[in-house]
């Protein structure tokens, strides 16, 4: 039998009580609930949003400071990628022409 203190016992079921609330406030209501139209207009841009704050930050800094050098496979690798996209548009060829770029800078002349 596991032994729970008042605090964490406490903490779980305020969890699944907060948790229970939350994913049945839909059902609460017998209308159609919808956005106003400035919030569904700002979550069209949640996406981009999210992805740039995880893959800028990746390809321009290292070890927690910027890049101070123009020798980063990264950098190359990014522009390839971007350039294919506005070239030719897809995710798929921009993956391909960012790591066509990038692995031989990094593996052959290891930036």
């Amino acid at each position: 039998m596991l032994d729970l203190d008042p605090w964490t016992l406490l903490t779980i079921l305020a969890l699944g009580v907060v948790t229970v609330i939350t994913r049945g406030f839909f059902f609460l209501s017998d209308k159609p609930w919808t956005l106003p139209h400035w919030a569904q207009r700002g979550l069209q841009y949640a996406p981009i949003a999210a992805l740039s704050a995880v893959v800028v930050p990746e390809v321009v800094m290292s070890h927690g400071a910027l890049v101070s050098t123009w020798q980063d496979a990264r950098l190359y690798g990014a522009l390839a990628g971007a350039a294919w996209f506005f070239w030719r548009g897809g995710v798929l060829g921009t993956i391909v022409a960012g790591m066509t770029v990038y692995l031989p800078l990094h593996i052959g002349l290891g930036w």
